[in-house]
């Protein structure tokens, strides 16, 4: 039985090599960066025109256009090609809004960029109804030059939620591990949208369940450096890291407490993988789960009331919720007849999983409210699912021409997209939203 529950899961994590290479963010080279293609639409896009922004020729990045990938990419808007950069058009009385207006699109967008001194740079972004004129919303923030990206992708954030009503998601970071030859393993953090790739870890040994700390300032992850899975706790941004699970047997599946003080792990001290409760010090283990089959995979509900989490206790692998106050297990799954790799979205109404269905592994999500399950892939070996931090997208590992990529897909089914990039790209985790002072707001 053992086997048939990780059978998945060694198909993308073979184990090879040994050595490491740590240390705080370094670059990573050209061919590491993710790129992005798009398939499907999404239902009634609301057509919107952005012109590059006043001082965008002398600015470090291109701030309409990463605006405008981002909201592409989440399906709820259609681009209406508009002139180029005008830096005399007045921002308050943008006399461009007609010829916006003109050409079909509702809403307008345009700003400036511009330097203040120290490597500083002030953004300012306003958003306009075509039909009324009006301003709608409006925005500025003063970010450091290596975080203007971080500027645009807020940019596109406050367009996303004040014009649909969802959360943010675009300000966020996703990490994700590349094997780029038989003996070397990276970890990446890189932006939402696969650009700006940074290296957290080099390892000659797999690299395996990445999850983000609710900050989004560490990583947790199992490393096999030393010849067997011990989980560590990662500080991104001063390259320091410690082990939290070395205990006998595997360490594995590491998932942190809504207020990152714990971590739920998947041990194997005494016998059987059994789930456990650990501070994120490495202090006061205890065990939670208590099975004769193997438990696994846990991630905690936002609220930290429950934690999910995969058991093959009922003879095949399901998911199962338990309250971290105590009490017995319940299951989850009905619909397939083999689910494993839960994750929760940030309002604790859906999940999602890996189904598999005639020998495919696909992506599912399910209503918790209702039971009712929803296949939203249609590739046939997806992994490790991760929702966005507005639960409107996922994260996941797929592969491609017998290549490891990653892909996204709105709950709902309707858009994707594919992420490719250099070596197997596998195991990803998307990170909650950046609240970095480097990015200040005005």
């Amino acid at each position: 039985m053992k086997q048939s529950l990780e059978a998945p899961a060694l198909t993308r994590r073979t184990l090879l090599g040994a050595g490491l290479t740590l240390g705080a963010f370094a670059a990573c080279p050209a061919l590491a960066e993710l790129r992005i293609e798009i398939t499907g639409v999404g239902a009634n896009q609301l057509p919107i025109a952005i012109r590059p922004f006043q001082g965008t020729s002398g600015a470090p990045a291109d701030i309409a256009k990463i605006i405008g990938d981002d909201l592409l990419r989440s399906g709820a808007f259609r681009l209406v090609e508009v002139g180029g950069e005008n830096p005399q058009e007045n921002l308050t009385a943008p006399e461009g809004l007609a010829d916006a207006a003109q050409k079909g699109a509702s809403i307008y967008v345009i700003g400036s960029v511009t330097p203040l001194g120290g490597k500083r740079w002030d953004v300012r972004c306003i958003v306009y109804d075509t039909v009324t004129g009006q301003a709608v919303d409006s925005v500025g923030y003063t970010p450091s030059e290596e975080h203007i990206r971080m500027a645009a992708h807020r940019c596109a954030d406050r367009v996303y939620t004040r014009l649909t009503g969802e959360g943010p998601m675009f300000a966020s970071q996703l990490a994700y591990v590349a094997q780029l030859g038989a003996r070397r393993y990276e970890l990446i953090v890189s932006d939402s949208d696969g650009e700006m790739p940074q290296k957290a870890l080099v390892s000659n040994e797999p690299i395996i369940s990445p999850v983000w700390s609710p900050d989004g300032r560490k990583l947790a992850y199992v490393s096999f450096e030393n010849k067997k899975p011990i989980v560590y706790l990662h500080d991104l941004a001063r390259g320091v890291r410690t082990p939290v699970a070395a205990f006998k047997g595997n360490n594995s599946a590491p998932a942190f407490s809504p207020d990152g003080t714990k971590l739920a792990v998947a041990l194997s001290r005494d016998g059987l993988t059994q789930i456990y409760l650990i501070n994120s010090d490495g202090t006061g283990l205890r065990r939670f789960t208590r099975s004769y089959g193997i438990d696994t995979e846990p991630t905690f509900t936002r609220d930290g009331q429950w934690i999910y989490f995969t058991s093959d206790r009922g003879g095949t692998p399901q998911i199962y919720r338990q309250r971290v106050a105590g009490g017995g297990a319940e299951r989850v799954t009905f619909g397939s007849n083999y689910a494993i790799s839960p994750a929760v979205n940030h309002d604790g109404t859906k999940l999602a999983y890996i189904s598999r269905i005639e020998s495919k592994f696909r992506v599912a999500v399910m209503d918790l409210a209702t039971g009712q399950d929803l296949l939203v892939t249609t590739t046939e070996r997806d992994e490790s699912p991760s929702f966005a931090p507005n639960g409107r997208f996922l994260v996941y590992a797929t592969e491609e021409n017998g290549r490891g990529v990653l892909g996204t897909c709105s709950a709902d089914a309707r858009l994707s997209t594919r992420l490719t990039g250099e070596g197997n790209i596998r195991e990803p985790a998307w990170g909650p939203i950046l609240q970095d002072a480097a990015v200040n707001q005005q």
